[in-house]
């Protein structure tokens, strides 16, 4: 089985979501279970991101657990929506979230930690559907609270999940085509590499839009999980990060 992270920009609209479909479609036809690990819709000062939530109200500010509480929403928010859609398109799913996803978390509210994970219920439901839909940058602490894990937690979401289910590798579907050698904003002459080890990764990755969460990708280099890093709106091979 595999984990395939879509991020915001990916689930922005119905049609990219056609996309991420898509690729879910190949996934089960080529893996035969799939764990989808999803963003919230949208970036910045679009009606359902992350910002955008936190944005309703400053009380925020003193009360960090409904802060995080909000935050999640935007994810499940993402996950509801591509789990009725994927069901249109003749795909059979299983959201999981909160408890349910086995994801516990420690340390502080908008910057937690991964504590452990429990994929027993994950497990229950692949055999059931296949496919199973984790709302990313989550997890519920040892009070039953809900806890983010930072920003571009979904990526840390989807590479832990890997290390728990033991998937061949975790995907991260991108609006590049793979791992650049510079930002392709910035640089002209911009090339994907091909192949490269977790190393290699950390150094392109201190940037303020890296192609994946730093602590994600440290967290693959401590359980050993091969990563490939790909562009979302075509079939081009991408990039391999290996342990």
């Amino acid at each position: 089985m595999i984990v395939q992270k879509f991020g915001g920009v990916a689930m922005r609209d119905k049609q990219s979501r056609k996309i991420c479909i898509r690729h879910i479609k190949s996934g089960l036809e080529n893996h035969q279970n799939v764990v989808v690990v999803v963003s919230a819709i949208g970036r910045g000062e679009d009606p359902y991101s992350t910002d955008r939530l936190l944005k309703l109200t400053d009380a925020f500010i003193h009360a960090k657990a409904a802060s995080d509480l909000a935050a999640s929403c935007g994810e499940l928010i993402a996950s509801a929506i591509l789990s009725a859609e994927l069901i249109e398109a003749g795909v059979p799913n299983r959201i999981l979230h909160g408890i349910q996803a086995g994801i516990w978390t420690s340390g502080d509210f908008g910057d937690g930690t991964i504590s452990d994970i429990d994929p027993t219920m994950i497990i229950d439901s692949l055999r059931e559907s296949g496919c199973v839909i984790v709302p990313g940058f989550q997890g519920i602490n040892e009070f039953g609270q809900v806890m983010t894990i930072g920003r571009g937690g979904s990526d840390l979401t989807a590479v832990a999940l890997g290390g728990a289910l033991r998937a061949s590798h975790v995907e991260f579907f991108k609006d590049v085509p793979g791992v650049m050698t510079c930002d392709p904003r910035i640089g002209e002459n911009a090339k994907k590499l091909e192949n490269m080890n977790i190393l290699q990764l950390l150094p392109l990755l201190d940037t303020d839009r890296p192609v994946i969460q730093k602590r994600a990708a440290l967290y693959a280099m401590k359980k050993a999980i091969p990563l490939y890093v790909r562009g979302i709106t075509s079939d081009e091979k991408g990039t391999w990060i290996l342990p």
